[in-house]
């Protein structure tokens, strides 16, 4: 049997909370406050892995060292466009007519700090996703539920969302919000 390390989860998500807790991981929350402001031309792969490590960095520079630290940070990518979360319910109507009968990417950048910030390994998932064409009624039935307002791309495929996911290629948690089997490896190869 493999023992997995306790990690502190940079984190309030409490989508991140329940996929630990689902496949048996140690951890505990620490949530942290970061800018998540994109910088001009940044690139989505970039953005995440940057917010990622900010995140891990912020948690290191609450608890001090030797912890295992995991930030993680996601966006929806579609024609080059990156989706965070909707400012509001008409920017999650906008997000979501435009998501409608398409495939689109999910990428979640994931930072590990194994005991000190200097050892930081960082890396990214990417998840494509296929939405069925929604109907106007349907975007604002879902709209008015409010699951769309917190969410990276206005949905969330483990709720009401996943009734319009067509289908997956890649990991189901990346979606959700954090890539198990890339976290495993970023713990494993860092010698934990």
């Amino acid at each position: 049997m493999i023992d997995l390390p306790k990690l502190i989860l940079a984190s309030s998500s409490p989508r991140r909370v329940e996929i630990l807790r689902t496949v048996g991981w140690p951890f505990e929350a620490c949530p942290v406050d970061i800018d998540e402001a994109r910088q001009p031309d940044e690139e989505a792969v970039g953005y995440v892995e940057r917010l990622a490590q900010e995140k891990a960095w912020a948690a290191a520079g609450a608890l001090g060292g030797g912890s295992t630290i995991v930030g993680a940070d996601t966006v929806v990518v579609i024609d080059a466009e990156i989706l965070g979360k909707p400012r509001d319910e008409d920017d999650a109507r906008r997000m979501l007519g435009k998501l409608s009968g398409q495939w689109h990417q999910v990428l979640t950048g994931v930072a590990l700090i194994n005991g000190t910030p200097s050892e930081i390994r960082v890396a990214h998932e990417t998840t494509e996703v296929k939405f069925a064409t929604m109907s106007k009624d349907e975007i604002d039935w879902y709209v008015s539920s409010g699951e769309p307002l917190d969410k990276a791309g206005a949905y969330a495929i483990q709720g009401l969302g996943s009734r319009f996911i067509e289908g997956i290629r890649g990991d189901y948690f990346n979606i959700v919000g954090l890539p198990v089997q890339l976290l495993y490896q970023l713990v494993t190869r860092s010698g934990q």
